[in-house]
């Protein structure tokens, strides 16, 4: 599913010169989409919790708090991705969405790229338990209100970097998408 790569090269340096030759490893990842589903008449927005192998291996707690994302399969458009796994990760089917932007979460050695959005949904009736078997999904969905969900990322020992990005990209765009979409 994933791999690494061993790259030989040289750069352009600021100074206008070349580089030494240097080994650098990659590992290659297929490139992924997220959505922070926000309810612009409720001020709130959905977010998940799922078990996550790696943040135990970090030594942190692996139960994290994230937005819903999921990989780009070949032939889908990212647009397409956040609104398919907004149904299989939370049970919201998104209405609008609103770019962020593209994030690489770790460039010193990861070639993954995310596209990151904010999708308009109706909050009301959304939570439970969602994810799909076939993926090992174990997923809780629930509705915070704004102010809530941005104080317990924030304040968070550890957490989801595309969640922390995307509500401090709401906190700025917040009255904006609350007029675009009332």
């Amino acid at each position: 599913y994933f791999r690494m790569e061993r790259l030989r090269l040289r750069h352009r340096r600021f100074d206008g010169g070349w580089s030494a030759a240097m080994d650098r490893e990659v590992l290659v990842r297929p490139h992924a989409a997220a959505v922070l589903p926000y309810d612009p008449v409720h001020d709130a927005v959905v977010l998940i919790e799922q078990f996550r192998a790696a943040a135990l291996v970090a030594g942190v707690d692996p139960w994290l708090l994230e937005i819903v994302a999921g990989v780009i399969e070949p032939g889908e458009t990212p647009e397409a991705v956040v609104r398919r796994e907004a149904v299989e990760e939370a049970g919201c089917t998104v209405t609008a969405l609103e770019p962020i932007g593209r994030v690489l979460p770790s460039p010193g050695a990861d070639a993954e790229l995310i596209h990151l959005y904010c999708g308009r949904v109706d909050s009301m009736g959304i939570g439970g338990l969602h994810g799909l078997a076939g993926e090992h999904e174990d997923i809780r969905a629930f509705v915070l209100p704004f102010p809530a969900a941005f104080a317990r990322v924030t304040e968070a020992p550890v957490t989801n970097a595309n969640a922390l990005i995307a509500l401090q990209w709401l906190a700025f765009n917040r009255e904006r998408l609350r007029r675009l979409w009332p």
